[in-house]
C-alpha cells in the first residue's frame, strides 16, 4: 500500500514537467499549449540569428566563485579525500547565502538560499567542526544543510535510489526556495557504482535539474590514488570522465609538497570564462579557523609544479626497482601503475632499463 501512495506524487510531477515544457514552448511560438494534438519536438530549432535576439533577453551569469563557478553552472569540484573540499564547499555555501566574497574571488550575484545536501558528516559532526571551545558560529538563515535521513523506507519502492534522490532533491528545493545547491558528494548519487553509464545518468539528472528550477549546482567528488609529482588533471576525477564531459565547469584541489598544510586550486574545465587559475597560476590557500569557522584564507598564486612532489634520483631509482620486482611477480604494467600510482608509460619506462 505504501508503494501505491507515492504514484500520485510521481505522476502529477510528470504532469507539472509536461504542462511547464508546452507553456514555454508555446511562448517561444513553436506549439500551443491547449492543443492536444500539438507535436512536442525534440530539438529547439531556429535561424542562429534569432537565438541570438532570443539570448540578449538573459542576463549574463554572474560569479559565483571568480571564473572557478559562475550562476546557472553545472560545477564539479574534486580533490583527494582529507584535502578540505567539504570545508571549502561549506565555505562558498556560507559566502552565497550572506552575499559576501570569499577574497580575492569576485561574487557577482545576489545573497541567494543555499541549500548543502550532506552526505559525508553527521549532525553532531557539523557542529562540533564548526564550534570553537564555546564560540558556535552563527550561520546565514539562508543556509539549508540537508542529510540522509536513514529511517526513511520509501527509497525501498524505488528500483533505482539516484532516481529517488533526484525526486528528494527537487521537493528540497522547492521547500527553501534554494537558488544554489551543494552536494557533498556524487558518489552517493551513482549508487556506489562507476560505470559510465551511471555517471551520464547521474549528469542527465542533474543538468536537468538546474535547467527545470534556474538553479546553480556544484558536486564534490573523490580522486582515486594518484600520483603526487603528476599535474592535476581530468583523468583524476574518479570513475568515468562523463562527470566531467556533461558538466559546465570543474575545479580541482591538490596538497603542496613543498608547504606543509598548504592546498591549492586549479581549473580543470570552463566554458564560460577564459582559463584563469591553470598550471601556471594556481590559487594557494592555508586552512585557518576565525570565529569558529574553519575556512580557507587564499595568499597567492604559483606555479603548479612547484607544489608537486620532487623526485630525486635515489627515488627513482628505489621506484624501479619497486616495479621490477612486482614485474617479476607476474603482475601486468598496468597493474603495476595501479598499486604504485604511476602511469604505464612510466611502468613501461622502467622495465625496459629507463628512470
Amino acid at each position: 500500500m505504501d508503494h501505491i501512495s507515492e504514484k500520485p506524487l510521481v505522476v502529477e510531477m510528470i504532469r507539472e514537467d509536461v504542462k511547464g515544457l508546452a507553456d514555454k514552448l508555446a511562448r517561444k511560438g513553436q506549439i500551443v499549449a491547449s492543443d492536444p494534438d500539438a507535436v512536442v519536438e525534440l530539438f529547439d530549432i531556429y535561424p542562429a540569428n534569432e537565438w541570438m535576439v532570443m539570448e540578449t533577453e538573459h542576463e549574463t551569469p554572474q560569479m559565483l566563485f571568480g571564473n572557478f563557478w559562475l550562476e546557472g553552472e553545472l560545477c564539479i569540484l574534486f580533490a583527494d579525500t582529507n584535502m578540505g573540499k567539504s570545508l571549502l564547499a561549506v565555505q562558498l555555501a556560507d559566502s552565497i547565502s550572506r552575499g559576501e566574497a570569499i577574497a580575492p574571488f569576485a561574487l557577482g550575484a545576489e545573497a541567494s538560499a543555499v541549500l548543502y545536501i550532506d552526505f559525508e558528516l553527521t549532525g553532531k559532526q557539523f557542529e562540533q567542526r564548526y564550534t570553537d571551545g564555546q564560540l558556535r558560529y552563527q550561520f546565514a538563515r539562508e543556509f539549508y544543510r540537508g542529510e540522509y535521513n536513514q529511517f526513511n523506507r520509501a527509497s525501498s519502492h524505488y528500483q533505482q535510489l539516484d532516481k529517488y534522490v533526484i525526486e528528494a532533491l527537487t521537493r528540497g528545493i522547492k521547500r527553501t526556495g534554494a537558488g544554489v545547491l551543494i552536494i557533498d558528494n556524487i558518489t552517493c548519487l551513482r549508487n556506489g557504482t562507476e560505470s559510465a553509464g551511471a555517471a551520464l545518468t547521474v549528469m542527465k539528472e542533474l543538468k536537468k535539474l538546474k535547467t527545470r528550477h534556474g538553479i546553480s549546482i556544484l558536486v564534490l567528488a573523490h580522486t582515486p590514488k594518484r600520483n603526487p609529482r603528476l599535474p592535476l588533471s581530468r583523468n583524476d576525477l574518479q570513475g568515468s570522465k562523463m562527470l566531467i564531459n556533461f558538466c559546465d565547469s570543474a575545479f580541482a584541489m591538490g596538497e603542496s609538497h613543498s608547504a606543509p598544510g598548504q592546498r591549492y586550486l586549479k581549473q580543470i574545465k570552463q566554458r564560460s570564462t577564459a582559463e584563469t587559475y591553470g598550471a601556471d597560476n594556481v590559487c594557494l590557500a592555508q586552512l585557518e579557523r576565525h570565529n569558529g569557522f574553519l575556512k580557507f584564507v587564499f595568499t597567492g598564486n604559483d606555479c603548479e609544479k612547484n607544489h608537486l612532489r620532487d623526485t630525486s634520483r635515489q627515488e627513482r631509482e628505489r621506484m624501479q626497482r619497486e616495479v621490477k620486482r612486482l614485474s617479476d611477480e607476474g603482475l601486468s604494467q598496468r597493474q603495476v601503475a595501479e598499486r604504485l600510482g604511476l602511469s604505464v608509460g612510466s611502468v613501461n619506462r622502467m622495465v625496459r632499463g629507463g628512470v
